[in-house]
């Protein structure tokens, strides 16, 4: 896979500085930004090694395994997936998108990661709620947060994968979903959702002493029509994974999308999907694309892929005390674990094909950060 020419680290690089003394990130969005423009430099530190086969040398330099790090993700989304396949039930499933208008991005900005909760709070009410009122049943849902739109806004929304099965009130597995294409009418599901995600934002607003300022804008997204979208049944289990991982470990932008990086701008594609998701250039001064990207940095700790219903965590530890019978997985590294997923062997030398590269010496972290832009005494480790 080549390279691309351009980065974020290039961008924080050059407009990092200019973009903290205008915009004043907060201490974790710094943290955030000084760890995705050390990743895989000297900064963090590494390894060399030489080939036992041609004597070749490589330099390799550790990664920050941040998770809004577009470098870190690939193999963290092929863990996933892989631990996955145990989870996920053998019916079919249904992809449904929960969208809030974005007036409330005015709400969510007053403080995110109670807005991201009570997203996640009342999709899972609203699915609940038709779970027992269409079918009489707990269902489930493994639910995702995504907060961008293609062109870095504020987009909050969350994909939802829902298994066509529940626990009926007897305490039996119940199909649902059988008699139409969709699981449950969208424009109802609208409705409800609306009714529930607005009803936590009043109380909460009204509790902070905060509803008379935002009142209006919270009637203009009420009098909005709300976007729930549904999809047709998924097919097979290892089919409905692979779609999963299609969200589950994204970035606000990844580094392919980067076309230029100029002293004042930052160029870069997104999916124009009012003309059929092509694909088109764009252009952000780089301070703003850097605030930008910052609103997609998630609250430390905040956990952006949720297990609800059947598919909870409380639900399979009770699924296991009544089936104690488990496999046993092999016992495997991590280099071992990468080369069965994804068939690359990261002790194969590059370039004769043929040795392995051995560790001949550890490389120490660099801390010189006065000498690198962005690394101001505000920003200092």
């Amino acid at each position: 896979m080549n390279h691309p020419k351009w980065e974020i680290s290039d961008v924080i690089q050059k407009f990092g500085n200019q973009f903290l003394e205008k915009h004043h990130p907060n201490e974790y969005q710094q943290r955030v930004l000084r760890a995705l423009l050390q990743c895989r430099t000297s900064a963090l530190g590494g390894h060399k090694e030489i080939c036992n086969c041609c004597g070749k040398t490589r330099i390799s330099y550790n990664s920050c395994g941040n998770r809004h790090c577009p470098k870190c993700q690939s193999t963290k989304q092929a863990f996933w997936i892989d631990d996955l396949q145990e989870k996920t039930l053998s019916v079919k499933h249904y992809h449904i998108v929960f969208t809030v208008p974005h007036e409330l991005n005015t709400i969510c900005l007053l403080n995110s990661g109670w807005f991201y909760n009570s997203l996640f709070k009342a999709t899972w009410d609203t699915l609940r709620t038709f779970g027992y009122t269409h079918f009489g049943v707990e269902g489930g849902a493994i639910c995702m947060l995504h907060t961008w739109g293609q062109n870095l806004s504020l987009h909050p929304h969350l994909h939802c994968i829902v298994p066509a099965t529940g626990i009926s009130l007897a305490g039996n597995m119940k199909p649902i979903g059988k008699s139409g294409k969709y699981l449950y009418p969208v424009t109802q599901l609208s409705s409800v959702f609306r009714g529930k995600l607005m009803t936590i934002i009043k109380k909460e607003l009204t509790k902070k002493k905060l509803w008379h300022e935002h009142q209006t804008i919270c009637n203009q997204a009420w009098e909005k029509p709300w976007n729930v979208h549904c999809e047709p049944a998924l097919g097979q289990p290892k089919h409905i994974i692979k779609y999963l991982g299609q969200y589950t470990h994204r970035v606000a932008i990844s580094n392919q999308r980067i076309l230029d990086v100029n002293d004042s701008d930052v160029k870069f594609l997104h999916k124009d999907y009012r003309d059929n998701a092509r694909q088109k250039p764009t252009t952000l001064p780089g301070i703003e694309f850097l605030r930008r990207f910052c609103q997609h940095i998630l609250p430390k700790g905040f956990v952006k892929i949720r297990y609800y219903g059947i598919y909870s965590s409380k639900f399979r530890a009770e699924q296991k005390v009544q089936n104690p019978k488990m496999v046993i997985k092999p016992k495997e590294t991590t280099q071992q674990r990468i080369n069965r997923l994804t068939g690359f062997d990261i002790y194969k030398c590059p370039f004769c094909k043929k040795g392995i590269m051995q560790v001949v010496e550890e490389l120490p972290r660099i801390r010189s950060p006065d000498q690198m832009p962005f690394f101001s005494k505000s920003f200092a480790s």
